[in-house]
Formats: structure tokens, C-alpha cells, sequence
């Protein structure tokens, strides 16, 4: 009941604070109770009570600190506020030990957040207190809950001088578990009981234990959270305590207009913007400790805190606590009988994670044959890995839950997306052009950073070692007519032009596997007919020009969408199997060419078709010593030794590493001869005497057919089939949200760039070139700044990316220099290029979910892994999928080993009608989502078991 004490004091605020004149609903208060109190709603009061006059449209955000304070009797039986534990996104608590715990994440009860939740709904909340002091604080809040009838008049001074006792931090002397809970009585009734704990057993729900398993050896003494707090967080201050004179619990929310500095109440020299208070009688069914965990930790979580600071009503603040609860996971009380069962639990958090962070995707628009007229917009299908797809709006800075506020009948603008197509002839191109060189200035300028110098060195040796590789094994594939000399002059020039003119500075541009395939198939085609190789080069070079201007004239590039992971999938399994078979051909040919045999006739001068000793098997070593040593160098790049930065760098140059190292063995192993990489002194063409550095387009030794220069438009169209598909993915790849690209691509510019100078490269003997995946992705990677991570666990975020042109540009100039390497290129020994080989077919692997399906047909479904393509589709049916792309791999397999083999790019071409027409019909939408969908992560900071090579579909 209402005493008369009760009345006398609203009668005295309700002629101070006027109500009745009171208009302004910046700031709103409501009262609560943990269980559900019986005082009926009041109006709001005037904001001189809060100090506030004005509502507040817009507010800036921070990063979030909270603390925990209980109320504990001290070792002087002096009342005191004691630290019990602290939030930075992790939570870390004082061990029984006398240390601060391991930061850990927060398990809380179920039913604190239900008591957290009645509580918002009826209590008081004080919004945009303006307050410098916690005394201050203390007394708006106490006549706040005094008029609202939470608490008696009587009480004031008791709980005022509670609020503002003396604030503690552990030490192994004392702390939350070493003093005990304290019980606050009314004045004039007794001394402070100490008898009743706030709660009885905290430590399983903590999970000390498993805190104390993941700590260092040594023992955390001190302190990690705070050390990690950016100088402009603010703070969150909860107090909990047991008054024994309440009648019920209270719950108070109070945000401070300005973050306030509190002297002597926080660990860390934050300024204070939430206070929350908890008090109540000790009860058996409600616990304070836990309700303090349960608020604190979705304080330091940053959509609830955003909630907290946009708040501008209390049920903008129960808008986020049910958020909140919505995306929590509940464990039912039943017993796990193994550990790792709780593993199953990552997936659906990251799922809830991804609800609550991201905005819904945007459902499928056009079909296929709608996407082909010239009007409209391409949305990408389902499954695409389109470039904008997932990216979202920016936010309100006064949205309290992050909505884009949109005037009446203002539209928001469509993204700017580059595969959009206009309508108009070269429209593509033209907009790239709009879109990216206004930016020219500023892609000089983000060079100057030592970022972009640290990029350069590595991606010079990234670039080298493939090129040196490849123009090896060029040189063998067409017996000289192209090699080292022309490979790294082709890269050079292309790479200057493309870093010079190109809409996506970021691509490297370079030699690749299937590249190499093709070039393989036309030199044989070529000897069969009796017809120049190098000269036919030169009409399909022409034929590419003619063939890329109409494909960026019709804006043929959002073709790309409809490449899915099923085509990619195939196409990049297929060329790993050709740079394994290939490895292990040419192994075999030099066993051959020097068997194993009990006596040679050794001669004085190497002759090729004389067998020498110890060659075969000092070629299988060379060959299996570069493999593992940069297979080991890429493992131990994700290992835990050493230092990050050391392990990285390690890591990274592997392959030029193992190259020296496998090459220097070669070198002082005297007495057995290896072959060795053919390469030209200078400017010298690598066959002198067969070809010069320009190619007549009539032939040199005999007129080209006629026939053969219109048909040549055929392995041009194959060429271009296979450019286009790795520039564009390569393109889509680097260009996803998550990357925070600010500047954008130009998917028609880059491909009329790069094929166009491929054109011209034949006319000078020089390979034609494309966009390298694996290349391209270290080079995006090695420009972007990363934030520093401020708490155990958690992932560091991109801070900006560096576009320019300035380190391909650089890269481009070491490669062109590199061609003066001849003195040390020379001693390379082609097994170790062979070894080279080896490792990127298999590297190339261990990316693609076909291989990982293919294992799981050796493998018993108990033991098949948790992806949405084993739990979500029936075991027969994901096997039946599978096949259907072991049986296109055959084909392909088939085709290549033919006469046909130039055809291998249309039969790959067929797939996409098949994916897109046929297996529909055999398998329902769902499992082809799971199946077939763009689920590579973007990788930044490699992990162990995962690299750049986890992110690529296609060959490079």
C-alpha cells in the first residue's frame, strides 16, 4: 500500500516537474518491474527532470566497454561496489585463482533475457540524461523511481548512498568470490546481512572451466579487454545488488545525453554513456547476477548497442532485445553425450548472424531468355556469384534499428551495376569508361603508400614464377616457336597497357593453364595439316579483335551470370587433371629417354638420345622435391609457427623459394646431367631460326591457306570462349561486396583490353594473355588494410583497399627487366618447372567442391562433413549429381585426347544449357541451391587449412 509519505512526495514532483505543461517527447520514461508490479503507467515527465530540453534526430555510435559491479561486503565489513566481470564483445571474468580468465564468449540463461524483456516493457528508462557526476545521476534517477512507485520515499537515502559507494577491482586479495554478496538492510534496522549469496553456483554458467582450458601456460595475471578498447569507446556501467527492504526487483536504464567521465568507478578511463541498475530481495527464482551478465553482454553487442544510442522511445529499446532474442540460441536441458555435437551450432549462428547483419536478398527477377534483350536490367540468377549481389544500403544515422529512410515519393537509386546493360551499342563500354576514369587522379595517389611497395615485390615474384613455368613448358609444348623470352615480353607489354588503360587495376594479367592447353592442341592441329603454327596464330589474333568488338558492342558480358559453379567446377578439375597427367607424361618420357640400366655409354658431350646415368632418377627428385617443399611452404603459411608476419612471408614466396632451393641442389650435383630451361640471351626470339619478332600473316616458308584464314575463326572463337571465362569470373571474383571495392569494375573495357592486345600480340609471335584468378586474388589481398582486432577471437575488417594502377604498372617493369635474368633463368632444371606444374594442379584441388563430393563417394555418410550439400540434400542424390559431372569430365577427357581437342571449349560451353535446362527436371530447386551455389568465402587473412586457393572455382 501507499503510505502517506508516498503522496506527500508525488504532490511535491508533480508541482516541480508541471506535466500538465509539459509538450517536448524528446525523452520518455515508463516504470518496470522483474515481476510484473502493479503500478500503473504514468505520463511522461519533462525533460528538466532528465536535463534535456531537445530530441535527439541523430547520434553518433562507438565501440562498447561494460562492466559489471556487484554489491559485496569488503574485509572491512564496509559496503562496496565490487568488478565482477567486463565486456569487450568477449566477455572476461576474475577466476577463483586470483587472475583474470581467458576472454570468452557469454552463455547466458534463458530466462535472465525473458526477466531483461518484461522488465523494458513496463519499467523506467531515462533517455539523454544531461548529467556530469554520479551523484547527479543518482538523483534524477532515485525521484524518477520514486514517483513512478518502484521504489518507497523512505528509501531514498538508503539506495542514494548505495549508488554511490565505493567502486572496486579484484585482486587476489579480494574479489566477487572471495567476499561475500552483501544484502542491504534499511537504515535504523540492523548491519548489513551477508548470509544470502546473490547466486549460489556461478561458475557452470561461466564456463570457468573451459576458460581456465583455453588459457596460456603461464597464467593470464593480468587484464586482456581493456588493453584492447580504442581510445573513443564509451562505457557501460551495471550494478547489481540485494536489497532486502524491496518489495520486488527494479530494473532502471538510464542513457546520459554526453558521456560523462566518472572518477574512480571503471578500470579503464572511459567516459560513461549507459547505466543500468538492478536491485531486489533475494529470491529463489530470480537471479541478479545473472540478469547483470545477461544485460552487459548485449550492451557490448553492436546491433543492440546501436539500438541503445538511436533509441528514441522505450519500445525502440524492446525492438532490440527481441532482435536480440531472435537471433540467440536456446540449449535444451538434455544431457550431450559428446562434445563435438555442439559443433552443429556454428552453422545455424552464423546463419542467425547473417539475418542480423545483412538485409533480405532480393528475389530472382528476369528469366534468362528476358535477360537477352537489349533493355532492362540483368539481375543475376540465383546461385550467380554476381558482384553486387548482397550488398546494402547505407543506413539513417537516426534509423534506430537501421532502415533507409526514404522521403514520400522519393525513390532510392538503383545500384550502379556493370552489368547492366543500356540498351545502346558500346553503351558497356562507355560507362565503364564514365564510371572509372574520373578517378584517374586518385589511383596515382592511394600509391603512395608502403602497402603498395610491399605489394609490388610480392606480386613481382607471384607473377615470375608462373611465367618462367609456363614459358618452360611453352617452349616444350611447341618446340621453341614460343617460350621464356616471349612470355615474359608479352606480360610485360600487356600488363603496362592494361594497368595504364583498364577499368580494374587490381586484375594481373597473365599466362594460364588453359591457355597452355589450347596452345598444345593448335600446335598439333598445325603439324597434321602441314601449316605454320606461329602464322596461324596471327588470323585467330585477328579474328579475336573482330570477335571482341561485337561481343562489347552487344554487351555480351552479363553472359557471365549464368556461369555457375557446376561449369566452373568442371572446367577447373579438368585442367588440374591435365597439369597432373602432364607432370607425370613428361616424368615418364625422360625415364625413357635415360632408363634405369646396369651400364652407359657415358660420353664426354651430352647427346639428347643417349641415355645418361642418374638422370631419370635425379629428375623424379628435383620433380618431387619442388612439389613438397611448396606444398609444405603453403601449409606452413597457415601453421602456427613462428610469427604471423615471418610464417606469411614464408608462405607466400614458397614457390620462388622452392625454385631456388631444388635449382641450387642441381646445381652442385656435378656429374649427372638434367635438362635444362631453354632460354634466349637479350631481346633473342627463343627459335632464331625458325621465326623473327614480327610474323608475316602470309607465311614465311609457304603461303598460308586461304581457307584456313576465314576458318581460323573457329579456334578464335575457342580462345576467346576461354579468355572470357577467366577475366569475367576473375573480374566477379575481386569484385564481390565483401572486398569493399569503392572505385568498381569494367567488366567491357578490361575485355575489350585484354583480348584486343592478345590480337596484337600474334602479330609478334607473343602469347595472348587473360586474367589470373589466384594472381589476382594475392594481389587484392596484399592491397588491403586490415583493422586491428580488439579482442581475442574475433576477425579483423577491411579498412579501405588500395586501387591503383601504380603496383601492376611496377610489376609489369620488374618482369619486362626480368628478361635480362638469362645467366640465372639457364640453370633451372625443367624438372623442377615440372614440379611446379604438379603443385598448381593440385593446389587447384583443394578449392573446388566437386573433388571434396568425389572423396565423399570413398567415404561413409557418418562421416561425411556438416555443408549444406551433404545435410540438406539426400546422400544418393548428392552422389547423382556428382556423376553427372564425372561423366561431362570424360567426355572432356575424350575430346582432349582426340584429334578434336580444340573443341574443348564448346563441349564446356554445352554445360551451361545443361545446368540451366536439364538438371532442373532432375533435381528439386532446393538441392541445386545447396549444390550449386557461390558459397567460396572471401579469404583475407588465411586460416588454417584454407588460402586464396579455397576462394578460386576456375584454373589459373
Amino acid at each position: 500500500m501507499e503510505g502517506p509519505g508516498q503522496e506527500a512526495y508525488e504532490e511535491r514532483m508533480r508541482r516541480s516537474l508541471d506535466p500538465e505543461g509539459y509538450e517536448d517527447p524528446g525523452i520518455k520514461v515508463s516504470h518496470l518491474s522483474l515481476e510484473g508490479t502493479s503500478t500503473s503507467s504514468v505520463t511522461d515527465v519533462d525533460l528538466e527532470a532528465a536535463g534535456s530540453r531537445r530530441p535527439v534526430s541523430q547520434r553518433e555510435t562507438h565501440e562498447g566497454y561494460v562492466e559489471l559491479h556487484e554489491l559485496v561486503m569488503d574485509s572491512t565489513k564496509e559496503l562496496c561496489w565490487m568488478e565482477a566481470g567486463h565486456w569487450f564483445k568477449l566477455e572476461e571474468d576474475f577466476e577463483e585463482d586470483g587472475h583474470w580468465g581467458q576472454p570468452h564468449l557469454s552463455f547466458l540463461t534463458y530466462r535472465s533475457l525473458l526477466e531483461i524483456r518484461r522488465a523494458l516493457a513496463k519499467g523506467a528508462v531515462l533517455l539523454d540524461v544531461a548529467a556530469n557526476s554520479l551523484a547527479a545521476i543518482a538523483h534524477i534517477l532515485i525521484d524518477q523511481m520514486i514517483y513512478e512507485g518502484q521504489i518507497k520515499p523512505q528509501d531514498h537515502e538508503d539506495i542514494l548512498r548505495t549508488l554511490l559507494l565505493q567502486h572496486k577491482h579484484p585482486n587476489k586479495a579480494e574479489s566477487v568470490r572471495t567476499l561475500r554478496p552483501a544484502q542491504l538492510q534499511r537504515s535504523g534496522t540492523g548491519q548489513a546481512e551477508t548470509e544470502q549469496p546473490l547466486l549460489q553456483e556461478q561458475q557452470p554458467m561461466e564456463m570457468h572451466g573451459l576458460a581456465r582450458a583455453e588459457q596460456s601456460p603461464s597464467g593470464a595475471t593480468r587484464s586482456q579487454l581493456p588493453e584492447k578498447v580504442p581510445e573513443d569507446a564509451e562505457a557501460t556501467l551495471v550494478l547489481v545488488g540485494c536489497a532486502a527492504f524491496l518489495e520486488q526487483p527494479t530494473l532502471a536504464f538510464v542513457r546520459l545525453k554526453d558521456a560523462v567521465s566518472l572518477d574512480a568507478v571503471l578500470d579503464v578511463p572511459l567516459p560513461v554513456r549507459f547505466l543500468f541498475v538492478v536491485l531486489g530481495p533475494d529470491t529463489p527464482h530470480v537471479s541478479y547476477h545473472e540478469i547483470g551478465r545477461a544485460v552487459a553482454t548485449m550492451m557490448s553487442e553492436r546491433v543492440f548497442r546501436r539500438d541503445a544510442y538511436l533509441a528514441e522511445s522505450r519500445q525502440d529499446l524492446l525492438r532490440g532485445v527481441e532482435d536480440f532474442l531472435e537471433a540467440s540460441i536456446v540449449v535444451p536441458p538434455t544431457e550431450t553425450p559428446d562434445e563435438q555435437l555442439l559443433r552443429s551450432l556454428v552453422p545455424l549462428q552464423h546463419q542467425l548472424l547473417r539475418r542480423r547483419y545483412q538485409p533480405p536478398e532480393k528475389a530472382p527477377g528476369k528469366s534468362f531468355l528476358e535477360d537477352l534483350s537489349m533493355a532492362g536490367t540483368t539481375p543475376a540468377p540465383l546461385g550467380s556469384p554476381g558482384p553486387m549481389a548482397g550488398r546494402t544500403p547505407p543506413l539513417h544515422a537516426g534509423s534506430p534499428h537501421g532502415r533507409l529512410l526514404v522521403s514520400p515519393g522519393q525513390e532510392v537509386p538503383e545500384e550502379d551495376d556493370p552489368l547492366r546493360r543500356t540498351g545502346r551499342p558500346f553503351g558497356g563500354l562507355v560507362r565503364d569508361i564514365r564510371r572509372r576514369y574520373p578517378k584517374y587522379l586518385s589511383d596515382i595517389k592511394d600509391a603512395l603508400s608502403p602497402q603498395c611497395l610491399a605489394a609490388v615485390i610480392f606480386i613481382y615474384f607471384a607473377a615470375l614464377s608462373p611465367a618462367v613455368t609456363f614459358g618452360g613448358l611453352l617452349s616444350e609444348k611447341t618446340k621453341g616457336m614460343m617460350g621464356v623470352s616471349e612470355l615474359l615480353i608479352s606480360t610485360c607489354v600487356q600488363c603496362i597497357l592494361f594497368s595504364i588503360l583498364s577499368a580494374q587495376p587490381l586484375l594481373v594479367v597473365g599466362f594460364s593453364g588453359p591457355l597452355l592447353v589450347f596452345e598444345e592442341a593448335f600446335y598439333s592441329f598445325c603439324n597434321q595439316f602441314d601449316m605454320e603454327y606461329i602464322v596461324g596464330r596471327v588470323w585467330i589474333g585477328f579474328w579475336l579483335i573482330l570477335l571482341v568488338l561485337v561481343v562489347v558492342a552487344c554487351e555480351a558480358s552479363f553472359l557471365v551470370r549464368y556461369l555457375s559453379r557446376y561449369t566452373q567446377e568442371i572446367f577447373s578439375f579438368l585442367i588440374s587433371l591435365i597439369f597432373i597427367y602432364e607432370t607425370f607424361s613428361k616424368l615418364v618420357t625422360i625415364f625413357k629417354d635415360h632408363p634405369l640400366k646396369r651400364h652407359y655409354n657415358v660420353q664426354s658431350t651430352v647427346h639428347p638420345k643417349v641415355p645418361e646415368p642418374n638422370t631419370a632418377l635425379l629428375s623424379l627428385v628435383l620433380m618431387a622435391g619442388t612439389f613438397f617443399l611448396a606444398f609444405f611452404l603453403r601449409k606452413f603459411k597457415n601453421s602456427a609457427f613462428l610469427p604471423g608476419r615471418a610464417r606469411r612471408l614464408i608462405g607466400d614466396f614458397g614457390v620462388p623459394i622452392s625454385i631456388f632451393i631444388m635449382a641450387l641442389i642441381d646445381f652442385f650435383i656435378k656429374d649427372t646431367y638434367t635438362q635444362k630451361l631453354n632460354v634466349p640471351k637479350g631481346l633473342e626470339v627463343t627459335n632464331a631460326s625458325a621465326r623473327n619478332w614480327f610474323i608475316n600473316p602470309m607465311g614465311k616458308n609457304n603461303t598460308f591457306p586461304i581457307w584456313m584464314m576465314f576458318a581460323s575463326v573457329v579456334p578464335a572463337l575457342l580462345v576467346f570462349i576461354l579468355i572470357f571465362l577467366e577475366t569475367q569470373i576473375t573480374t566477379l571474383i575481386v569484385s564481390k561486396p565483401e572486398r569493399k571495392l569503392v572505385k568498381g569494375s569494367g567488366f567491357h573495357l578490361d575485355l575489350l583490353l585484354i583480348v584486343a592486345m592478345g590480337g596484337l600480340a600474334a602479330l609478334f609471335g607473343m602469347p595472348w594473355l587473360s586474367a589470373t584468378t589466384v594472381r589476382t586474388i594475392t594481389h587484392a589481398n596484399a592491397l588491403t588494410v586490415m583493422s586491428k582486432t580488439t579482442a581475442p577471437g574475433e576477425k579483423s575488417q577491411i579498412l579501405e583497399v588500395k586501387e591503383q594502377r601504380i603496383s601492376g604498372l611496377l610489376v609489369a617493369v620488374l618482369i619486362g627487366v626480368s628478361i635480362l635474368m638469362e645467366p640465372i633463368l639457364k640453370y633451372i632444371p625443367l624438372a623442377v618447372l615440372f614440379g611446379i606444374f604438379l603443385y598448381m594442379g593440385v593446389t587447384s584441388l583443394f578449392g573446388i567442391q566437386l573433388f571434396d563430393r568425389i572423396l565423399l563417394l570413398l567415404m561413409p555418410p557418418k562421416y561425411h562433413p556438416s555443408e549444406p550439400y551433404v545435410t540438406r540434400v539426400k546422400t544418393w542424390r548428392m552422389h547423382l549429381f556428382t556423376f553427372t559431372q564425372i561423366v561431362v569430365l570424360v567426355v572432356l577427357w575424350a575430346v582432349k585426347s582426340t584429334q578434336a581437342s580444340l573443341a574443348l571449349p564448346f563441349i564446356l560451353i554445352l554445360t551451361v544449357p545443361l545446368r540451366r535446362f536439364l538438371l532442373p527436371k532432375i533435381f528439386r530447386d532446393i538441392e541445386l541451391k545447396c549444390l550449386d551455389a557461390d558459397d567460396a568465402v572471401v579469404t583475407f587473412e588465411e586460416t588454417e587449412g584454407m588460402d586464396v586457393y579455397d576462394e578460386v572455382q576456375m584454373p589459373s
